[in-house]
């Protein structure tokens, strides 16, 4: 017997490319559970399934940043912190110190949708009844033909998984001049923030202030204490914008509004900026 859950839920996370760096991403999570049914002839119950593995999804990858075996530098964790520090692209640079639970650690040379997905049949089966034989997952982005951008960043005064400072989002963006979509608009914006880190002026500190990690002349260096602990954050300047507000999606849309408006003064603006799949925030100016 098969069972099937759709869109089980969402998982907004980063992972590190030796290529690309922290790359924000936003998957959708279809199961299928393979088994023989049980007493209350089921293979699972769907409040289980939405309730339990789902759970097991969000503990173990969403919003965290995913790093790969194989990986340009080097990565440790002792006495419950990670240390990251690797080189991507064209010689552009992170560090990053945080407690153990902001990464995940994908045993593959590279992140990507298999071996994410074979990553979680690991962490799934073992907790599943005897009558669930085998599972099925696919990850796949939203289908669109509009404009997106991938991101990061971390957000210190939010209370949940939020706060950790690399995790990130797929996310589209919509942008109107009185009330017309500028696909033109939109395409600069999702290239100029394509695979970007977007970090707080209110967390930048000096390079010599950081405690665990070293930082490159031509890095920003960030660091703040939330309620999950102590992060620090290192990145080439080349790979990140610095906003002068925090980095939710309510201050995003009202970021990009403001610039936008500066080179449009006379034109009402909109935007439409998401936070992964389904959800955002709309600003004008």
């Amino acid at each position: 017997m098969i069972l099937f859950v759709d869109a089980l839920t969402v998982i907004d996370f980063s992972y590190f490319c030796n290529k690309r760096g922290p790359v924000g991403e936003s998957w959708i999570a279809d199961l299928t559970l393979h088994g023989d049914l049980n007493d209350e002839s089921m293979v699972l119950d769907f409040a289980l399934v939405k309730k339990q593995i789902k759970r097991i999804i969000d503990d173990t990858i969403d919003h965290k940043l995913a790093i790969p075996k194989r990986l340009n530098g080097t990565y440790s964790i002792e006495n419950e912190q990670v240390k990251l520090d690797a080189q991507f692209g064209d010689e552009h640079h992170i560090a990053m110190y945080a407690p153990e639970q902001a990464v995940c650690l994908i045993d593959a040379e590279t992140v990507n949708e298999e071996s994410v997905i074979e990553f979680l049949k690991q962490q799934i089966m073992p907790k599943m009844p005897e009558n669930v034989k085998d599972i099925d997952i696919e990850l796949r982005p939203e289908q669109t033909s509009s404009f997106y951008y991938h991101y990061s960043h971390g957000l210190k005064k939010h209370d949940g998984n939020c706060q950790r400072i690399v995790h990130g989002h797929r996310s589209l963006i919509g942008i109107s001049l009185d009330n017309i979509p500028m696909p033109r608009l939109q395409k600069e914006w999702s290239r100029k923030w394509e695979d970007i880190y977007l970090g707080s002026e209110e967390d930048l500190i000096a390079n010599s202030e950081l405690k665990h990690i070293k930082a490159f002349d031509n890095d920003y260096a960030f660091a703040y204490t939330s309620t999950q602990g102590y992060f620090e954050l290192a990145i080439s300047k080349a790979r990140c914008d610095l906003l002068p507000c925090d980095t939710t999606v309510e201050c995003i849309a009202d970021y990009l509004a403001t610039e936008i408006k500066k080179t449009h003064p006379d034109n009402a603006v909109k935007v439409k900026a998401f936070e992964g799949v389904g959800k955002g925030a709309i600003a004008y100016d």
